[in-house]
């Protein structure tokens, strides 16, 4: 019998196949088991039936537990309302390996558990779904620049310069002298571009920071092009282009995916319009309520949310408490009994996440309430910014202070560097950072020993501007931020197979 993948079920309508996977789920019934069979490309319903297997195949199949690993024989029948739209009226069935008290339940478990076990949690259909839209994204990144005339290049891992600072980052040996893990390609990246004209890298980069906010990893992917002879404005245009042509694969290509995340692809389809270029100083209007975006107020906005958050919070808690008690109530059926259940843990789940706003709407508010202009964006400014948009937007021309050494001046007025910020809507923040480079080698040189770092391990950068400097400009693409708002993930952990962040080294 030929083996067939899930995914290719369609085309094998009303034929007999084999299929190999691990079991998801099981059910028994009079004289029935269900199995959901996964394989890596789906999931699949297979229903063996008493009276139409062999005595030792029926055996066989209530043995099967959770991740029981199984071959699976049987015909190929359409059923729209089954998971995947076709089932196996199975023939016969063949344990593999066994599996004994699997540890992921089918019940709620805290993230903690779940992170712990990431080797497993990788398993289930959600983490299926975004593993596979992270693989979409990558291949699309990849099409794009090499459709778009750019060489892949790849930057050193270990480096004895840092681009902003040693101070967040991993040091170590080399032997005998101190080197760091990259936190960034882009210095190499310029060198590259000024032999080849267009250029990017994908490699693993690094940050020490003690951070456990849902943005941040210690390890994570960058996406990095670098193109000579263009200027922020160019820039932008690229970033635009770019975010566009990936976000679009995405929604051509993984359809069941974003459903199986329960993502609302309504944002993701708005990224066919312009995408909002703000100043600095017109995003800090913006951000403080003294400008309002469509009608909408930053600040209002949020306290009107906050209202409704505690109201709905209020709801829930005396819903939950009905229900409980309806529990209780002598003589209830097991399905009602079960039903509420249900409900109440779905309740509970709301409220978890509105807790959580509840939170965190305050902090919002303080923050944008006592922004002090010249100072960057935290991560409080960049959600308070973006709710208010429905396409990621460009914040441009920001104060010199806070920017990389790299970045050129604005020429109209040297208060202001050439960086721009691209920041995903519904809070989620920034996922590109780049902007135009200094030309100059004085003023370059300059802004070394303002930020006081060792000027010998930039001689070699500072080569680039000394023979045959030329208008440059590059940007840098987090890709598990680009992937946690694409899903709409609550945190980024779960956009990388095995996290790595303060606190967290295992598995």
């Amino acid at each position: 019998m030929q083996e067939f993948l899930i995914k290719d079920l369609a085309s094998q309508e009303g034929n007999e196949v084999t299929l190999k996977g691990w079991a998801s789920n099981k059910r028994e019934g009079k004289g029935l088991a269900f199995v959901i069979l996964r394989d890596g490309t789906g999931w699949c319903q297979c229903v063996v039936a008493q009276e139409t297997v062999s005595e030792d195949c029926f055996e066989e199949a209530k043995k099967v537990s959770l991740e029981t690993s199984l071959e699976i024989t049987g015909k190929v029948v359409k059923d729209e309302k089954q998971i995947g739209g076709y089932e196996i009226q199975v023939s016969n069935l063949h344990i593999i390996g066994h599996s004994t008290d699997y540890p992921i339940a089918k019940k709620e478990h805290g993230v903690d558990f779940l992170t712990d076990n990431r080797h497993l949690w990788l398993r289930s259909q959600r983490q299926w779904a975004i593993m596979r839209i992270r693989n979409r994204i990558i291949f699309a990144i990849h099409e794009f620049f090499q459709k778009d005339g750019f060489v892949q290049m790849d930057a050193p891992i270990f480096t004895g310069n840092a681009c902003e600072g040693t101070s967040n980052l991993f040091e170590t040996d080399f032997y005998g002298d101190p080197a760091y893990l990259s936190q960034s390609g882009q210095l190499y990246g310029e060198a590259m571009a000024f032999s080849l004209g267009k250029i990017y890298t994908f490699g693993p980069t690094f940050r020490a920071e003690k951070s456990k906010t849902r943005r941040h990893l210690s390890e994570f992917w960058m996406i990095e092009p670098e193109m000579i002879f263009h200027d922020i404005f160019d820039n932008m245009d690229l970033i635009e282009r770019f975010l566009r042509a990936v976000v679009t694969a995405v929604l051509n290509d993984c359809e069941k995916e974003l459903e199986a995340v329960g993502r609302d692809t309504a944002i993701l389809k708005n990224i066919i319009k312009p995408f909002p270029r703000l100043t600095y100083d017109e995003a800090v209007k913006i951000i403080k309520g003294e400008v309002n975006v469509n009608g909408k107020n930053a600040i209002q906005s949020l306290e009107e949310e906050l209202v409704i958050v505690n109201n709905r919070i209020a709801a829930i808690l005396e819903e939950i408490q009905t229900r409980e008690e309806k529990i209780k109530t002598p003589g209830m059926k097991k399905g009602e009994i079960g039903f509420n259940q249900a409900q109440i843990d779905k309740l509970k789940q709301e409220l978890a996440d509105l807790e959580e706003q509840n939170r965190n709407i305050p902090q919002w508010l303080n923050s944008a309430k006592n922004f002090e202009y010249g100072n960057d964006f935290g991560g409080s400014d960049e959600t308070v910014l973006t709710r208010l948009f429905d396409v990621p937007i460009m914040v441009y021309n920001w104060p010199h202070e806070v920017k990389a050494f790299y970045l050129k001046r604005d020429p109209n007025d040297s208060r202001f560097a050439r960086g721009v910020d691209t920041l995903a809507p519904e809070g989620y923040g920034e996922i590109v950072g780049g902007g135009e480079r200094e030309t100059d080698v004085n003023l370059l040189i300059d802004k070394i020993k303002e930020h006081q770092l060792p000027m010998e391990a930039f001689e070699w950068y500072l080569d680039l501007r000394r023979y045959g400097t030329v208008p440059h400009a590059g940007f840098g693409l987090g890709l598990e931020r680009l992937v946690t708002w694409v899903c709409k993930l609550p945190h980024v952990r779960e956009s990388i197979p095995f996290p790595r962040m303060y606190g967290r080294l295992l598995p």
